[in-house]
């Protein structure tokens, strides 16, 4: 019974920090992609290695921290989710996607921090598109509960 009292402003923090979440995640390979054109080890470069390192640290790594509690606590809320629908399989399948994707994101980080990153900005601005593709699947397996 409480988390059925709660659920209104459960279901806010899980839209929001999805927000902020996907935000990140759309725009740190956007980042990756100017990082590219600049020469490793200059001002540039490391300019874009801080933005990088507190988009991830500050914002990207928290927001979804805080989207998956918030989501297993609405998972979790008695009469919330048909168990037997297979739309939220779908939906936990790409989220499982998209959190993959994150520590892919990270690894990638790290490249551009330590000056190693062989990928030209064409790749970055295809593995953009990722996220975007997973989103869609999320909010149409959420709102529209095709099966």
């Amino acid at each position: 019974m409480v988390l059925q009292s709660i659920y209104p402003w459960v279901k806010a923090g899980h839209v929001v920090s999805l927000i902020a979440w996907m935000a990140a995640l759309l725009y740190l390979p956007r980042l990756f992609v100017y990082h590219c054109e600049v020469a490793r080890g200059s001002a540039e470069s490391e300019r874009f290695k801080v933005m990088e390192g507190r988009l991830f640290r500050l914002i990207m790594t928290p927001a979804m921290i805080a989207t998956w509690a918030f989501g297993l606590v609405l998972a979790f809320t008695p009469g919330i989710i048909n168990w037997h629908s297979g739309w939220w399989h779908v939906k936990l399948f790409a989220v499982v996607l998209l959190s993959a994707l994150h520590g892919v994101m990270s690894k990638w980080r790290r490249e551009f921090l330590e000056d190693r990153n062989v990928r030209r900005a064409r790749f970055y601005l295809i593995a953009n598109e990722i996220p975007t593709v997973l989103m869609v699947i999320i909010v149409v397996m959420v709102i529209v509960r095709p099966f």
